[in-house]
């Protein structure tokens, strides 16, 4: 009995989230699409591409599959749009934290979108792959995927033949990964989507603007950084000979797979340009097995805050690593099997969207 309430309990929430996407897809044939696409994406088949969803389905092809994420009338980004508000409904938090990063797709060949040679940190290797740059949103509630930019490089952004190839809208220009987050933040900002931090890794902690971008929004960020980056008239590295002995303080960044993230972590404030009320600061992670090995971020907190409050949202940005695993894993983010700009927002989008369903059936 248990069990069949929760397959009631299941399906009747999927209804539900299908019907707030439903004024997207204005005839009945895409709005049945779409729901046999989450279906799809959701249910354990081995792989989720074109031609297991179209028999789960019960097509006789994928022949619809690929008409609905290639020619058929909707658009992503609204989607994308109630995705956020979706999450906000059941995840959001005042404290909640926004978190950037980015994953690859690996594929062969180069007429996928944006497909080039270049450094995947999925892989940990330079690969044949597109880049995806995301946001996530996490809170005591849980975390999910938010909003997502396909990142288009320069010898794509400059190529008609390949632009017309694939689909690129003529408005979209080349952006650096750290314009495209500063993009989607905006876009959460503007949406009123509740959150207090931003973090992010060092593509995005060293970018001035993206940095400005938050100060001016009202919320603070704790934005890693390599050790090159400069605070002041020295690198944050070059800081380290000021920070006293007893500074360090053992704190768990959060819970992983083996328990606690247990480092020791020491932060130095440093109040230029900050606003009233607000302290700007240098936190430092020290590795507990190799002491000689740091990580610095850069922040911008509440003078009220303390250093466990920052060490907290640090260890949020494991969050969307997470979502990544999970996503790839559970509802097919990286099986995709689309070449366009309009197919992979589709499908990236809808998969987001089914992670973020599971992430509210699991709070």
């Amino acid at each position: 009995m248990a069990a069949m309430n929760e397959a009631v309990d299941w399906a009747r929430g999927l209804d539900e989230l299908v019907e707030q996407i439903a004024p997207r897809f204005r005839r009945i044939e895409p709005r049945r699409r779409v729901r046999s696409y989450l279906q799809g994406l959701l249910c354990p088949v081995e792989r989720k591409n074109g031609w297991q969803l179209a028999e789960h389905a019960g097509d006789r092809t994928p022949d619809g599959v690929q008409d609905f994420l290639a020619r058929m009338r909707w658009d992503a980004d609204q989607v994308r749009d109630d995705l956020r508000a979706y999450v906000v409904t059941h995840l959001s938090d005042s404290d909640g934290v926004l978190v950037l990063d980015e994953t690859g797709f690996v594929k062969k060949g180069s007429k996928s979108v944006g497909v080039q040679r270049q450094y995947s940190g999925t892989a940990g290797r330079i690969e044949n792959c597109q880049i995806g740059v995301f946001l996530g949103y996490a809170s005591r509630h849980g975390h999910a995927l938010i909003d997502r930019a396909l990142y288009l490089p320069e010898v794509w952004a400059n190529d008609p033949a390949r632009r017309r190839a694939a689909g690129v809208p003529a408005d979209v220009v080349f952006a650096t990964k750290p314009q495209l987050g500063r993009q989607m933040l905006v876009r959460a900002f503007v949406a009123g989507v509740p959150c207090r931090w931003v973090t992010g890794d060092s593509i995005y902690g060293c970018d001035y603007a993206l940095r400005r971008c938050i100060e001016r929004s009202g919320r603070g960020y704790v934005l890693a950084v390599t050790s090159r980056q400069r605070l002041g008239f020295k690198t944050v590295a070059d800081w380290l000979e000021d920070v006293p002995t007893n500074a360090w303080q053992r704190l768990s960044a959060g819970d992983g797979a083996k328990g606690p993230r247990l480092y020791d972590w020491a932060f130095l404030p440093h109040g230029a340009d900050a606003a009233g009320g607000w302290q700007k600061g240098l936190l430092i992670r020290r590795k507990l097995a190799h002491p000689e090995v740091f990580t610095f971020y850069l922040t911008l907190a509440p003078e009220t805050a303390g250093l466990a409050d920052l060490v907290r949202v640090a260890g949020t940005r494991w969050t969307i690593e997470a979502c990544f695993e999970a996503a790839k894993g559970e509802v097919g983010l990286d099986q995709y099997e689309v070449r366009s700009w309009t197919g992979w927002h589709r499908h990236i989008t809808l998969a987001m969207l089914a992670h973020a369903y599971l992430a509210v059936i699991r709070r």
